[in-house]
């Protein structure tokens, strides 16, 4: 059963022609899927597990810019034929992907329209979610931005309680780690979350929705509407 949305949107004799030409491969926690500026091997289409996307400049923190999970897909700009990766790509939810090697995938966009279109939407949405996270990252304080991330990651692990350390929050956020301790904490007296030794349980999703900044509901409510 295909559970990529990015892929269930594909009528179903060309998805079954893609899906002979993927095969299944574990994503292990902390595993680097691409370097930037390296060439894609393959594109990956996330079933369970989720894939950030980190930017790195030499004398700073690494800065998370987007998410994957089984909404999307790793290596989008493969479409526009470009084949380096323009950020390096990490696992941070253990699952299964179906993967796809480049070349395979730019012959399937060349015989699948309707793979074309989604993947062009799927583009535009993920062109959003980066540019709203760099405004985000300027203009937000960190409970709500940590908040944002949360509700993100409950979204891409399909489960309430995952595993995240402070030094991973802060690096995904490009903050100190006291930052995320202050911002857990509140988030945590406000009975939103319950947080000890990187353990994460999200308790009340509306309440932490209502603490999280409006780039929650602009990434998501882009993505309904272009990919249902």
């Amino acid at each position: 059963m295909v559970t990529n949305r990015l892929l269930s949107g594909i009528p179903g004799r060309e998805r079954n022609r893609i899906l002979n030409r993927c095969e299944s491969v574990n994503l292990d926690f902390g595993r680097t899927l691409c370097e930037a500026d390296q060439p894609y091997s393959h594109a990956y289409f996330p079933l369970t597990g989720f894939i950030s996307l980190i930017a790195k400049l030499d004398a700073h923190r690494p800065l998370e810019m987007g998410l994957i999970g089984s909404e999307g897909m790793l290596g989008v700009t493969l479409l526009l034929g470009v084949r380096k990766a323009p950020n390096r790509a990490v696992v941070q939810g253990a699952g299964i992907a179906w993967r796809i090697t480049a070349p395979q995938l730019a012959r399937e966009l060349g015989e699948c329209p309707a793979l074309q279109r989604r993947m062009n939407r799927y583009l535009f949405v993920l062109m959003a979610q980066l540019a709203q996270t760099a405004a985000c990252t300027h203009f937000h304080q960190i409970q709500p931005r940590l908040a944002r991330w949360l509700l993100m990651t409950q979204d891409r692990a399909q489960a309430d309680h995952f595993h995240l350390t402070h030094e991973l929050l802060a690096d995904m956020l490009g903050v100190r780690r006291s930052g995320i301790t202050v911002a857990a904490g509140a988030l945590q007296q406000k009975h939103l979350i319950h947080y000890t030794r990187g353990e994460i349980t999200i308790l009340d999703r509306t309440g932490l929705e209502a603490a999280a900044c409006e780039c929650y509901g602009a990434v998501t409510d882009c993505y309904s509407r272009l990919l249902g």
